[in-house]
């Protein structure tokens, strides 16, 4: 029975990082204001070594609009623009000789359609991994030995509930996320 709780505790832990790595993913996804979370996953050359937009600047959003990223050494600058270009984000830096600015453009509907179907394959790909999960999860409660059919099915049906949970959140947070993006 304890082997039991534990898959079941496997199962929870698993399904929420997942739904955890998919709201992640979705705040990379911008919704026509500017925000930090859309230069996350740029890596720039930083010494022959590859290194996160984040680490080596500090990104501002001084209006909805704007995203200002003050490098810790002026010399990155170059390097940072390029990064920015090569991430195909549809954003164009600029620099001042200090800092790169991005102005962030107003969303067309076309690209508004283009940012909901993406959200949509995100959140598609944390349902297939939820239920990949409770997959895995019920063929090994299938191996516990000791235990009675009843307790299997009992284990089965709640991995079951937890996978409909989680799958929900992942439907409510393609909601939010779709009304964020078609918010003009």
């Amino acid at each position: 029975m304890e082997e039991l709780e534990l898959y079941l505790d496997e199962a929870k832990d698993l399904m929420g990082k997942s739904y955890s790595h998919v709201g992640h993913e979705l705040t990379k996804i911008r919704a026509g204001k500017a925000s930090a979370n859309m230069l996350d996953g740029i890596m720039v050359s930083y010494y022959g070594a590859l290194s996160p937009l984040s680490q080596i600047s500090s990104i501002t959003t001084p209006d909805a609009r704007s995203l200002f990223i003050k490098p810790w050494e002026k010399s990155l600058i170059q390097e940072i623009e390029k990064a920015i270009l090569q991430a195909n984000l549809g954003l164009t830096p600029q620099n001042d000789g200090q800092q790169v600015i991005i102005n962030v453009p107003m969303l067309t509907e076309e690209r508004r359609k283009q940012l909901v179907k993406q959200a949509g394959q995100e959140c598609e790909h944390g349902k297939v991994s939820i239920r990949t999960i409770r997959k895995e999860i019920n063929e090994q409660l299938k191996k516990v030995k000791g235990v009675s059919e009843d307790d299997v099915k009992n284990a089965e049906e709640t991995v079951q509930k937890l996978t409909d949970e989680f799958i929900l959140k992942i439907d409510a947070l393609m909601k939010k996320k779709e009304a964020d993006i078609m918010t003009v």
